[in-house]
C-alpha cells in the first residue's frame, strides 16, 4: 500500500511541552528506514519523505533511470555478506544466498519495513523541495520543510531533520579530460544509465574507471561484445566474494581481531600484507592492474570473474585515454587506434543537497564539514543530521543504522555535542588526512575504518560490547565478538535499542551462512588428527587472548 499527500497543521498552535519532537526524514532508503526506526524507538514522531513510489533506495531496480533516485543495473548482487550486511536486530532470512541479488535485497527491505511498522510514516510520491531554518532557529532549532506531492505544495514545521538521500545521485562526467569526445561518432554514456549488457552485443566497448561498477559491466560486456577495453589511471586490488576455504571474504576480513591487529601496526607493513593477501589470488601486476598509489588504501573491487575474463583475453586492461577520436580511441601508452562502437563512463559521482542553502551544509571537494560524518558543525543548535554520507570499509546499511541512534539521541537531547569550535576543529583534522603511521590508510575524505567508526558511535550511546566483562560472564560470547566476523548483531548487544536475540544471533551467524551454500548434505567421517589439531588452536586461542589483553 502508497501513502500519498498529507495536509500538515499549522505549528503555533501546538503545545511543545506535551507533545514528542517531530522529525523530518528525506529519503526512504537503507538509512532512511532506520532513521524512522530509531525516531520510533525513541519516542520522537519521524514523516518520511520518499520521492518515488516505492521504498529501497539504491536496491529498487527499475526499467529506467528515475530523477533524484540512484540507479542500478539488472544483475546487482550485494558486495557485503547477508551477515555483514543486515540490519542489526533483523538477519536476513536464512535461506538468502550469502550474497543478495538486488530483488532479494528489496524484498529483505520491506519485511523490515513491515515488521517495524515503519510504513505508516512514509509519504511516497512526495519531494523535499526546501529545508530552511526558522525565523526563531537559534531559540527553538526548528525547520521549515517544503514538499511537492501530485503538483500540490505544503510546507510544514519540523523539530529535527535526518537527510538519508545517498551520494550515488548526481553522476560525474568529467568529458573535458577526454580530448575528442565530441567527434566521437559512437554512442557514450554514465553508468548511472546502464541496466542490460544486451546493448554490447557485437560491439567494441570501452569502459572507463575500474570501481566495482565498472569492472561489472566490463565483464558482463566481455560475454557478448566483440572486444571489450577496461581503461584504469591507478589500478585497484580486486577480491573475489569467495574468501579463505570459501567463506564470504568480510566475514573473514572483518573482526575486531584483525582490525586490532592492523592498527597496531605501521602502516608500510599493514600495506605489505595487503598485498600480499590481495596477490594470493592471482599476481596484480601480471594483470596490468596493481595499484599505483599503495601508500593509501583505495575501496577494492569485488569481482569474481575479472581474472578469468582477463586470462582468456575477453577483457583487456588499458591505461588512461590519450584522444577519443570519431570511430576509435587512442591509449597513453600506444599511438594504435582501437576501434571503439560504445564508451561508459563509470567515473563516479557528486553529491548534493539541493533543497538545503550552502550556509546549512556545503559540499567541497567531494566532502561536508559534518561533525562525526553527520552533523553540520558550525549549526547552533544540532537539529539536522545527515545519514549514511560516508564510505566505511564495510557494510553500509549497519553503519547507517548506527549513526541513525546516535543522532536520534543527540536531536532528542540525551546526548550533548561538544561546543563548535571544537568540532570544527575535529572536521578540519579530519579533512586532512594526514597519516597516523598507523593501520590503514585510505585516500578518500568519506572512507573510513568501520570497525573503528562504529564502536566510536556505540561507545557515546553506550552500546559497545565491554570485552572484559564478557570474557569473565560469557566467554563463548567474547571469543566470538573478537576473533569472530564483526557481525551487526553485536552493535545492538546491550545499550539503548538492546536487541534480546542479538547473542543468539552472534553464535548462530556461521550456520545461517552454511545453510545457503550447504544443500547437499555430505557425511563427514570423524578424524582423531582434526580432533587434536582443534585441541591445538584452542590453546592458542588462549594463549593469543592472553597476551592481547595483559
Amino acid at each position: 500500500m502508497l501513502f500519498r499527500c498529507r495536509v500538515f497543521n499549522k505549528p503555533e498552535t501546538r503545545q511543545r511541552d506535551n507533545m514528542a519532537k517531530r522529525v523530518a526524514i528525506v529519503g526512504a532508503g537503507v538509512t532512511g528506514l532506520a532513521s524512522i526506526k530509531c525516531c520510533l524507538e525513541e519516542g520522537l514522531k519521524p514523516t518520511c519523505f520518499e520521492r518515488s513510489d516505492d521504498l529501497g533506495g539504491l536496491w529498487r531496480f527499475t526499467e529506467h533511470v528515475e530523477e533524484g533516485r540512484a540507479s542500478l543495473y539488472k544483475s546487482v548482487v550485494s558486495n557485503s555478506c547477508k551477515e555483514m550486511s543486515c540490519y542489526p536486530d533483523f538477519p536476513f532470512p536464512e535461506d538468502y544466498p550469502n550474497y543478495v541479488p538486488n530483488s532479494l535485497f528489496l524484498d529483505y527491505l520491506k519485511m523490515y519495513a513491515n515488521r517495524f511498522n515503519l510504513l505508516e510514516c512514509i509519504q511516497f510520491k512526495t519531494k523535499v523541495c526546501s529545508v530552511r531554518k526558522r525565523p526563531d532557529f537559534t531559540a527553538t532549532g526548528q525547520w521549515e520543510v517544503v514538499t511537492l506531492c501530485e503538483g500540490k505544495q505544503e510546507s510544514a514545521i519540523f523539530d529535527a531533520v535526518m537527510v538519508c538521500t545517498g551520494y550515488l545521485t548526481n553522476p560525474y562526467l568529467p568529458l573535458d579530460s577526454f580530448p575528442g569526445i565530441n567527434t566521437f561518432k559512437g554512442q557514450y554514456f554514465h553508468s548511472r544509465e546502464y541496466k542490460h549488457p544486451d546493448i554490447f552485443r557485437d560491439k567494441s566497448v570501452l569502459v572507463i574507471g575500474m570501481g566495482n561498477s565498472g569492472t561489472d559491466i566490463a565483464v558482463e560486456a566481455s560475454h557478448l561484445a566483440k572486444k571489450v577495453f577496461l581503461s584504469t589511471t591507478g589500478g585497484a586490488w580486486v577480491i573475489s566474494r569467495v574468501f579463505d576455504s570459501g567463506y564470504p571474504w568480510d566475514m573473514v576480513f572483518m573482526t575486531r581481531f584483525q582490525n586490532t591487529f592492523r592498527n597496531s601496526l605501521p602502516t608500510p607493513i599493514v600495506n605489505w600484507l595487503i598485498a600480499r593477501r590481495m596477490n594470493s589470488w592471482f599476481n596484480h601486476a601480471n594483470y596490468g592492474l596493481i595499484p599505483e598509489d599503495r601508500v593509501q588504501l583505495r575501496e577494492p573491487v569485488l569481482n569474481d570473474e575479472l581474472p578469468g575474463r582477463i586470462i582468456t583475453g575477453k577483457v583487456l586492461i588499458k591505461p588512461r585515454i590519450k584522444e577519443v577520436k570519431e570511430n576509435s580511441v587512442v591509449f597513453s601508452n600506444t599511438p594504435k587506434e582501437e576501434p571503439i562502437d560504445i564508451i561508459v563512463f563509470a567515473t563516479g559521482y557528486t553529491f548534493a543537497f539541493p533543497f538545503l542553502d550552502e550556509t546549512v551544509v556545503k559540499v567541497e571537494d567531494g566532502q561536508a564539514s559534518l561533525y562525526k560524518y553527520i552533523f553540520p558543525a558550525h549549526l547552533p543548535k544540532p537539529t539536522l543530521a545527515v545519514i549514511g554520507l560516508i564510505k566505511p570499509l564495510g557494510s553500509l546499511l549497519p553503519t547507517g543504522d548506527t549513526q541513525a541512534r546516535w543522532a536520534v539521541r543527540v536531536l532528542k537531547g540525551v546526548i550533548k555535542l561538544p561546543p563548535s569550535s571544537i568540532m570544527i576543529e575535529e572536521v578540519n583534522e579530519r579533512k586532512k588526512n594526514k597519516p597516523s603511521g598507523f593501520g590503514l590508510r585510505y585516500c578518500k575524505a568519506l572512507e573510513t575504518d568501520y570497525i573503528t567508526y562504529v564502536d566510536e558511535l556505540l561507545t557515546a550511546i553506550n552500546a559497545k560490547p565491554n570485552l572484559f566483562s564478557l570474557l569473565l560472564t560469557d566467554p563463548r560470547l567474547a571469543l566470538a565478538i573478537f576473533f569472530g566476523p564483526c557481525t551487526p548483531y553485536q552493535f545492538r548487544l546491550t545499550g539503548p535499542g538492546k536487541w534480546e536475540g542479538a547473542r543468539n544471533a552472534i553464535m548462530t551467524q556461521w550456520d545461517r551462512t552454511f545453510k545457503a551454500t550447504k544443500t547437499r548434505i555430505v557425511q563427514e567421517s570423524p578424524s582423531l588428527f582434526a580432533s587434536l589439531l582443534k585441541l591445538f588452536s584452542f590453546l592458542a586461542l588462549l594463549v593469543a587472548i592472553f597476551l592481547i589483553f595483559l
